[in-house]
């Protein structure tokens, strides 16, 4: 055989391998286009109401048909026997009441229900993301005063620098962990933030020329291994219990003077709270079972990581050097820039279903792209000129950042890396050294990094594959 045969009453097994039962004149076809037309019996012609009824009845489930089968398949579930068939329709069998149903209904398809958005943020974790961020400040605006000066700046920042490099490699390998199980990603925090902490604060010891900056030093290396295992462990409501202290401290000096205790007391006190969450938070990790199988990522997949927390503190410090409340309000930005990286994994997986050719997709998710940089970056502006902070730096500096992480989401890291910090060379070395063109290399350095880091997104993420 060449292909199946017909079994369908009316096929072209009729001439050959049916019986007539009766002649051809006695038969009342419905021909509708190529299909085979229904077979009613001598007499039943007048049951055309009653087919007419069930087509209604069924035509939301016999609309979608793609053959007249699927409706007989759908009689026959429906519990419809031949006698019911013969006698109250007046069509010999099944197949036949089928095709004249099929015949009856018009073809539609409707589209399937919209799956559930896999990426929705959480709005409330993202905007907790925010101001934790943003509220460990508080801590230098009450124990600012008690510090000598000499050398406290650049022993922070440089511990601070430390800090971040190390968290952001850390966060990474706990977060690949992580999806292999808690106990997995638990045991790597337990041993990369003690150790971290320690090295930022020999870092930042080395520069202080006191003991009193040293201790700073150490507050805040420990604070931020602290806090960085927190954040991994989807603690962010902890955390924010324990910042309550110097929240309530930093909030009363508009009006109150705390008094030397306080001002000293309170940042302890939160980082004895911090400190003491982590280690209960790690110690929850040790009762997940563990993964079979589980293998640690190398070291060389988490160095990017690093070295772009790095590059990203070296930016935001350049930035702060004359604008400190730049800082302030991209610290605080960063809540929504990471509610918009979840917004445009979704948007782009909504272009990926509607769109038809590579090149449409492309365009769309580019478009998205724009979108999401606009709602970012629209905010800043009018926030930079409310602390006085130069407008184009700050947006500039955004863009590249929120471009930086969007591409890390997606596991291109090396390009993010490379692009700031030549850009954090570029503009340390102008600035530090007060080389022309002085403080308009930081947004130059920023604006080629960003435009470079838009063509690389617009090249890997205008890729269906990318998004799969």
């Amino acid at each position: 055989m060449s292909g199946p045969m017909s079994l369908e009453p009316g096929g072209a097994e009729q001439d050959t391998l049916a019986l007539r039962l009766a002649d051809y004149r006695t038969l009342a076809p419905h021909v509708a286009g190529r299909h085979t037309p229904a077979l009613v019996l001598p007499g039943h012609a007048t049951r055309c109401d009653a087919v007419d009824g069930l087509a209604a009845e069924l035509a939301d489930r016999v609309a979608p048909a793609v053959h007249p089968y699927e409706v007989a398949a759908l009689l026959e579930s429906e519990g419809l026997t031949g006698e019911v068939i013969r006698e109250k329709y007046g069509h010999a069998d099944l197949f036949s009441l089928a095709t004249a149903l099929y015949q009856r209904v018009p073809r539609t398809f409707p589209e399937p229900p919209r799956p559930t958005d896999p990426w929705r943020p959480d709005h409330l974790r993202c905007a907790l993301r925010g101001l934790l961020f943003a509220l460990p400040g508080l801590a230098y605006a009450l124990a600012g005063r008690l510090l000598p000066p000499d050398g406290l700046v650049r022993a922070l920042v440089v511990a601070g620098l430390v800090s971040w490099a190390w968290n952001q490699a850390l966060g990474h390998r706990a977060y690949v962990r992580l999806a292999t199980g808690r106990l997995e990603a638990g045991r790597t925090l337990a041993k990369g933030a003690p150790l971290g902490a320690a090295t930022a604060t020999v870092a930042g010891a080395a520069l202080s020329g006191s003991g009193v900056t040293a201790l700073a030093v150490a507050t805040q290396s420990a604070y931020l291994a602290a806090a960085g295992v927190l954040l991994v462990l989807g603690r962010e409501r902890l955390l924010l219990a324990v910042l309550s202290p110097v929240t309530a401290g930093g909030t009363a000096l508009l009006w109150w003077e705390p008094g030397t205790v306080l001002r000293a007391g309170l940042p302890l006190l939160s980082l004895l709270g911090a400190v003491a969450a982590a280690c209960w938070a790690l110690r929850a990790t040790r009762t997940a079972p563990a993964a079979p199988g589980a293998t640690r990522p190398g070291l060389w997949q988490s160095l990017p990581y690093g070295l772009f927390g790095l590059a990203a503190g070296s930016l935001v410090f350049l930035a702060g050097r004359d604008h400190p409340w730049a800082v302030i309000v991209l610290t605080l930005s960063m809540g929504p820039a990471e509610w918009l990286l979840y917004r445009y994994r979704g948007l782009s997986v909504a272009a990926l279903r509607s769109t038809r050719t590579p090149a449409a997709f492309r365009v769309r998710s580019a478009a998205v792209l724009a979108g999401c940089l606009l709602v970012y970056l629209g905010p800043l502006a009018p926030a930079a000129l409310l602390v006085d902070a130069e407008p184009v730096t700050l947006l500039l500096l955004a863009a590249t950042l929120w471009i930086s992480l969007l591409l890390q989401a997606f596991g291109t890291a090396w390009p993010p890396v490379v692009l700031c910090l030549t850009a954090a060379v570029f503009a340390g070395a102008v600035m530090l050294t007060g080389a022309p063109p002085g403080s308009a290399a930081l947004p130059l350095g920023c604006g080629a990094a960003a435009l470079c880091l838009t063509a690389v997104t617009v090249r890997q993420l205008g890729r269906p594959a990318a998004h799969g």
